[in-house]
Order: C-alpha cells, then structure tokens, then sequence
C-alpha cells in the first residue's frame, strides 16, 4: 500500500500546473460541488453523500472507471481536508501509488465565528475556481 502525501491548496496547485496527467479529485457531495464551488476542471466522484454521509461502497470502482491507470497521480480535495483524506487512504490501499490528499479542502477550517473560507482552503488563497 502506497502513503498519501498531504499538500497545502497552494502547493498542490503549483504540482497540478507541472504535472498535466494529474487528475484533481473532488470527493464532495455533488451539491457541495455544484453550489459551493469547485475547482477549475476538478471531477467529482463523491466519496459520502447526504443525507446519510456513509461512504458510498462503489467509490473505489467509480475512480477507476474515471481513472483507469493506478500510476496517475491523484489530488484528493473535500470541504475541509477531512473526508478527502479517508478517500485518499482508500485509493492508496485500492492500489493508486500516487495519492495527495489537499490540506484545508476548499473552504478550509472554521474561524472563531464559525465561518469557512476566512482562514484557509482552496478558495481562501484564490485559487481558480467556479460554481455550476
């Protein structure tokens, strides 16, 4: 079983711009995806969605049919760094030898009033992103 390596936003953009076989994986609920934002040209292949939050069983075959080659690196991105990193670990133990897992996610931690976005993640350094 490979490790998963962790990257900040910024870092892991600056990995994405040099490595164009990389795939930037957005395991979010579709909805997340959608309304809140993703990153430019990100897939998303939901690793838990609402509203029961279990980790969909067919998560691993789902990738590989979107990513058949385990030898492609993978970015791992969620809401906060947390739900991507339990799909990374997955990936790694399917077989994926190249897995990061993208620290603060894109709208980071909280903040002292409990808002996302104020203090990390992929939309706080300005990274480009969209919404659908």
């Amino acid at each position: 079983m490979s490790t998963v390596k962790s990257l900040t936003p910024p870092e892991a953009w600056d990995v994405l711009q040099k490595r164009t076989e990389a795939v930037l994986l957005d395991v979010r609920d579709p909805l997340e995806f959608s309304y809140v934002g993703h990153p430019r040209g990100a897939v998303n292949i939901p690793w838990k969605r609402a509203p029961d939050w279990k980790p969909d069983p067919d998560f691993v075959e789902r990738v590989r049919q979107a990513v058949p080659n385990a030898d492609t690196p993978l970015f791992v991105l969620c809401r906060s760094g947390q739900r991507s990193l339990e799909a990374a670990k997955v990936l790694a133990s399917a077989g994926y030898s190249d897995v990061t897992n993208i620290e603060q996610g894109f709208e980071g931690p909280l903040d002292e009033h409990k808002h996302r976005s104020s203090v990390g993640g992929w939309r706080y350094h300005g990274l480009p992103w969209e919404q659908s």
